[in-house]
């Protein structure tokens, strides 16, 4: 195999996502070699304000997949929660490793439970979709939008005046971070998770046979078929960065795909869910999507596209 070139963006949690599956394929080939090559995406430099007023998802992988046309980078390993749903002509995801756990991880000062926070309590999130289902459950706390890094987060939460913050527990678990400094992980009948949370999209050309070959070896087909769900239903609900918008599938004991699918308004106050079984990743992700159509969750994306 040739010396190959993997592209990371230059955050702590990617680079070490990225060195984490870099021994899951020498694993299976120790003669690989191996380099990764830091790339700054949009997002990364845009720091002082919410994503979704900047263009949302595509800001962490434009860059990335620049530098894979240009043939600069062999593959690339994202959050496939910040991968668009449709993917430029000519790449592929070529393998969805092993998946973390998809839940988002609550930390409060004090390990406060969520329950028991006082009225204009502020929680921290930059998550149009955490913010909308904790407001429709707790409708007397207040979201305050909140950016960077794990590290950046937890030592703003210490300092400055947010009382709890939400953050993906799967950055924290890749990251290292015990248990004992989250106060709870939000079951998703609270907080459903975003669309393909806790799971890894390794991309590369189309036509690397050779690369595709070594990808599939660390393929999980139950991740991928669970993500497919996930991600058809998000590209039919045409669900940007503007909509708060969740989705969460899981094998079933008998080998079926169960997939939730939500929208709500941002204020938490308009609710669309829907949840399905079946055998077909696609197939259900349609049915999902339909089912939220006919219950009128499109005027919420269209007033929320229009809107910016």
């Amino acid at each position: 195999m040739r010396k190959l070139v993997v592209g990371s963006r230059r955050s702590q949690l990617a680079l070490t996502q990225s060195k984490q599956f870099i021994e899951k394929l020498k694993a299976i080939d120790p003669t690989l070699d191996i380099e990764i090559k830091e790339i700054v995406t949009k997002g990364d430099q845009i720091v002082d304000r919410q994503l979704s007023k900047v263009g949302g998802k595509g800001l962490f992988v434009k860059e990335i997949q620049n530098e894979l046309f240009n043939k600069n980078i062999d593959f690339a390993i994202h959050s496939l929660k910040d991968v668009p749903s449709v993917l430029p002509e000519g790449l592929v995801i070529g393998c969805i490793p092993d998946r973390e756990i998809p839940l988002d991880a609550y930390i409060a000062k004090n390990h406060t439970p969520l329950e028991d926070l006082a009225s204009g309590s502020i929680i921290g999130t930059s998550s149009l979709r955490r913010g909308a289902q904790i407001l429709a459950q707790y409708p007397h706390l207040k979201i305050k939008w909140i950016r960077g890094n794990i590290d950046t987060r937890l030592r703003k939460l210490k300092e400055e005046d947010y009382d709890a913050i939400i953050l993906a527990a799967a950055g924290l678990k890749r990251m290292g971070w015990s248990d004992d400094g989250v106060t709870a992980y939000l079951d998703d009948r609270l907080v459903l998770p975003a669309i393909g949370q806790g799971a890894l999209g390794i991309e590369c050309r189309a036509d690397d046979d050779a690369l595709l070959a070594l990808l599939k070896k660390v393929h999980n087909p139950d991740v991928a078929a669970c993500v497919t769900a996930e991600r058809t239903f998000l590209k039919e609900m045409d669900g940007s960065c503007q909509v708060p918008i969740a989705g969460h599938a899981r094998i079933t004991s008998n080998d079926s795909i169960l997939f939730k699918g939500l929208i709500m308004s941002t204020d938490g106050k308009q609710r669309f869910e829907y949840e399905a079984e079946g055998k077909d990743p696609v197939a259900l992700g349609l049915k999902v999507s339909e089912q939220l159509k006919a219950q009128g969750a499109e005027t919420i994306i269209q007033a929320l596209n229009e809107s910016h």
